[in-house]
Parts: C-alpha cells; sequence; structure tokens
C-alpha cells in the first residue's frame, strides 16, 4: 500500500499568506497542515509516501518534511509542473505508485478521526474506490455524492447548483489500480483540469465497485482565513494538553496552555487554550483563547485573541487583535491610539504601523 498527498496548487483563497509559502504548511496549533496529513497516514502503517509538489513551493515542503526528520517512512517528491488537477496529480505520479493500491489524501485538509475503520474497508472489501464523505450545510462548494443504503456511489457531481444529497467529497480516497485507466478516458473539465470526479465516474460508467464511508467527526477545508481559524480552534480545543515549562514573572497562566521552556511571560496574562512557541517574548500583554503564536515571536503591550501568528512576529501597543493571521517575520505596531480592535490578514515580511 502507498499514499499520495497532494501539496501542490496555488493557493489563491489564502494570499497575500500564500504568495511565500505553502498554504500545507501554514501552522494549524503551530504544527504545519500537512504534517498532521502525514502523521494521519503513518498511523495506518503505510510508510512510502509521495508528495506532489508545485514550481514554487515544492523545495519549502522538502524542507519543512525532511526538517522535522520523524516520520520513519520513505518519502517521495513528485512534480507537477502546474495546478491541472487532482486526477493529473495522479496521472503524473505514476512512476511512483505503479500498481499498488494507494490512499490519496489532500494536504490541506484537517479531519477529528485516525482514518482506520475507512482504511480497513477498503482492504476488507478491495473496491476500485472508496470515497471519504461527509455531510455538510452546504454541498453546492463542493464535490457531491449520491449513494444507496449499502454506501455504493451512485454519481457524482462537482459543486451542484442542486445538489442530489448533502454528502460531500472530503478529498480523502482510496483506489486500486483500475484508477489509472480509468484517467486515460477522461478529458480535462471547463477549468481545463483533469478532475477525479470525472475519474471516479468513469469507474462508475463501468460498474466497478465504488464505495463510500461518512466521516462522523469534524472536516475543515483549511483554504481560507477564516475556515483555518476555526480549525486552529478545534485542535486547540480538541487537542491541546497544558504544558507550561516556561519562564513567567508576575503573570498568570490559565487553562490549556503549551510554553516551551525557552519562552518568557513577564506582566501579562494568558487564558488557554493557547499554544505558544519556541523563544517568544509576552511582556505586559493579554493572549486570549484559541491562538497560537510561532516561533522567535514578540508580543508587547498587546492584547490578542483567537489570533494565528506565524514564526518571528512582532505585535507592539496593539490594544486589540482578534480574528487575525499574520505571516512570517511581519511587525505590527501604533505611534498613538489604536483603533479598538483589529481584524488582519497579512503575508509573510509585512510591516502594518497604525498612526
Amino acid at each position: 500500500m502507498k499514499a499520495l498527498v497532494l501539496s501542490g496548487g496555488k493557493g489563491t483563497r489564502l494570499r497575500p499568506i500564500t504568495h511565500t509559502g505553502a498554504k500545507q504548511l501554514v501552522p494549524i496549533a503551530n504544527k504545519p497542515i500537512l504534517f498532521y496529513v502525514l502523521e494521519n497516514i503513518i498511523r495506518l502503517g503505510i510508510d512510502d509516501i509521495g508528495i506532489v509538489i508545485a514550481p514554487e513551493t515544492g523545495e519549502a515542503v522538502r524542507q519543512a518534511v525532511e526538517n522535522a526528520n520523524k516520520w520513519g517512512a520513505n518519502i517521495d517528491y513528485i512534480l507537477q509542473p502546474e495546478p491541472a488537477g487532482l486526477a493529473h496529480a495522479v496521472k503524473i505520479s505514476r512512476s511512483f505508485l505503479k500498481d499498488s493500491p494507494f490512499l490519496m489524501y489532500l494536504g490541506d485538509n484537517l479531519i477529528g478521526a485516525d482514518l482506520r475503520q475507512f482504511y480497513q474497508r477498503f482492504l476488507k472489501e478491495m473496491p476500485d474506490a472508496l470515497i471519504l464523505l461527509k455531510k455538510v450545510p452546504d454541498p453546492s462548494r463542493f464535490g457531491v455524492a449520491e449513494i444507496d443504503e449499502l454506501g455504493q456511489v451512485l454519481r457524482l457531481i462537482e459543486k451542484p447548483k442542486q445538489p442530489p444529497s448533502d454528502l460531500a467529497l472530503v478529498g480523502i480516497y482510496m483506489f486500486s489500480s483500475k484508477i489509472h485507466e480509468a484517467i486515460e478516458h477522461i478529458r480535462p473539465s471547463f477549468r481545463g483540469e483533469l478532475e477525479i470526479t470525472d475519474a471516479i465516474q468513469r469507474l462508475l460508467d463501468w460498474n466497478c465497485p465504488v464505495l463510500s464511508y461518512i466521516l462522523k467527526e469534524w472536516w475543515l477545508d483549511t483554504g481560507k482565513k477564516d475556515d483555518l481559524l476555526e480549525a486552529n480552534t478545534i485542535v486547540l480545543d480538541k487537542w491541546i494538553e497544558r504544558d507550561v515549562q516556561g519562564k513567567t514573572k508576575n503573570s498568570v497562566i490559565s487553562g490549556r496552555v503549551v510554553l516551551p521552556s525557552s519562552s518568557h511571560v513577564i506582566n501579562s496574562q494568558i487564558r488557554g487554550p493557547v499554544v505558544i512557541g519556541e523563544d517568544v517574548l509576552i511582556k505586559n500583554s493579554f493572549i486570549g483563547p484559541f491562538t497560537s503564536i510561532g516561533h522567535r515571536s514578540k508580543i508587547i503591550n498587546a492584547s490578542l485573541e483567537h489570533c494565528v501568528l506565524l514564526d518571528g512576529v512582532e505585535v507592539i501597543n496593539i490594544e486589540r487583535l482578534e480574528d487575525a493571521l499574520i505571516g512570517k517575520h511581519s511587525r505590527i505596531v501604533k505611534n498613538s491610539t489604536p483603533p479598538k480592535a483589529l481584524k488582519l490578514m497579512i503575508g509573510d515580511d509585512s510591516i502594518v504601523e497604525i498612526p
């Protein structure tokens, strides 16, 4: 069994953050989204993994994965020259996949469960495709599946105006090698891409077994700012435990807070759940719930809540920052009376000065 992780694309919905980095490397609770994906795969016992990368961000993805040095798996990198569709990503990965069955996992998806039951169903029944589905309130935003009472997929529709069901495709699939033949028989969609939904529909047209598994836990596509902040909130709420090792002075730290030994908190209050990175200085500040602060950041005379700050961010003299996504090495500072609250999304290496 192999796994194929899609970590290409241009991440246009997360710009300006993704002008200078891969969306799969944006951190949730100070860990790149891609790392949650890899951990979920390796927990299944799959240790032969291909990561599809883009020319613009591929080297950053490779460095992040290799620098983590913790996987215990064989990881290959497959360059997709342009974002020509999910089925195209499978097509260019054929030399890696060969004729092995495989798990395909979109690298910007977060789910609130492991995949053991999903995986075991595939091994037990060995269909040509097994797709993960989730009931959603607005299925018209997604690829949608219509299934029968046994979970057999009847048809797939991409972003339908009148959805036949409320079951959205999560972006996690199991395939037999038959999918390669199906991909050879499809043509680019109106978007100019080879769609994986078209390839699965071709399997259905050939009467190949295509089954479904409905995810009961949460699922988040982290492609937009609000989705990413929500993912950060859920991960902090569900998975974070208190681990305070850093140096504190005249400060109150309550709830589930992660504070490494290299970080300092002075004359401040932190109310969890909060994750703080290495070598962070927090002084004369309030850090509210559902905030992640990247490594080597400085928060001075400021109040933050429900924010994701990447590495090396400085927030100085800001009365209130909330619902913010701040790129690496950015600086937010005010020189006089600030507005009551700021809601920002800024890219890497930016400076915001408030007069």
